[in-house]
């Protein structure tokens, strides 16, 4: 592959898959709100393993901003034949809130922004015969805590969905399940993570590894470490109650570390 667009591209899981692509000489576009921080990532990235780096300062909760970034995924001017499908963020608010701005905003970012994106990426990609399309989605799609979890269970549905309507296309889609991961994500979620056991954690790049593999292979979804593969395979088998008493002992104990 030789060119991937990868949004929130400058931190986590984001910038574990740039630096992925970029040791395998891969150029980039990096997708991300803070025009100061893509500017530095770029930078280490190019000095660093000597590939071109192309930079989107995009908010991705603006829908002209959303365009822009599609617009870039279906020229044939340097196309992108791998998108990651990653910027997001915890949705902790309450479903009985009646301001919806923080779902509002949940719902721009990591729905309707992915549908369009993924929709633009299959239409270039499947016109030139080849392509990835990686959405990160999480394995707290399946729980039931909060909209965080409801909007990941959509964007894993989504992805097999847009996996089966661009089979025989040459272009694969693989929806990345990931459990806890080791990033800033849940620091500016306000997530402090002490009573997650330190067996739970995964790093990174190891994981984007790991989904790599997958997506070369051709595998519709990604759960990686075989310690998630089964607690994955244990929440899709145990009885829907479980799930939900599960689902709220996770709660409560998150709510304790605020």
């Amino acid at each position: 592959m030789h060119r991937a667009l990868i949004t929130g591209g400058t931190a986590g899981i984001g910038a574990a898959f740039a630096t992925a692509f970029a040791r395998r000489g891969t150029a980039l576009v990096l997708v991300a709100r803070n025009p100061e921080r893509l500017a530095e990532s770029a930078a280490a990235l190019r000095r660093e393993h000597g590939v071109e780096v192309e930079t989107l300062v995009a908010d991705l909760s603006d829908r002209d901003a959303q365009q822009r970034v599609a617009d870039r995924l279906t020229t044939d001017v340097d196309p992108v034949d791998v998108l990651v499908n990653n910027a997001g963020f915890s949705v902790r608010a309450s479903l009985l809130e009646e301001d919806l701005t923080p779902h509002d905003l949940g719902f721009e970012v990591m729905v309707r922004s992915v549908l369009k994106l993924g929709g633009a990426a299959g239409r270039g990609m499947s016109a030139r015969g080849r392509g990835w399309i990686i959405n990160v989605g999480s394995v707290s799609a399946l729980v039931t805590q909060n909209n965080y979890s409801a909007i990941k269970a959509w964007v894993g549905n989504y992805s097999e969905s847009l996996g089966v309507q661009l089979a025989g296309t040459g272009v694969q889609v693989t929806a990345l399940m990931p459990g806890w991961v080791r990033t800033e994500f849940h620091s500016r979620a306000g997530i402090k993570g002490s009573s997650i056991p330190g067996v739970l954690w995964l790093d990174a790049e190891r994981l984007v590894e790991e989904c790599l593999r997958d997506v070369a292979r051709g595998k519709p979804v990604s759960i990686p470490s075989k310690r998630w593969k089964l607690i994955a395979a244990v929440l899709r088998t145990i009885p829907r109650g479980l799930v939900a008493r599960l689902s709220a002992l996770l709660s409560h104990r998150r709510n304790r570390e605020k």
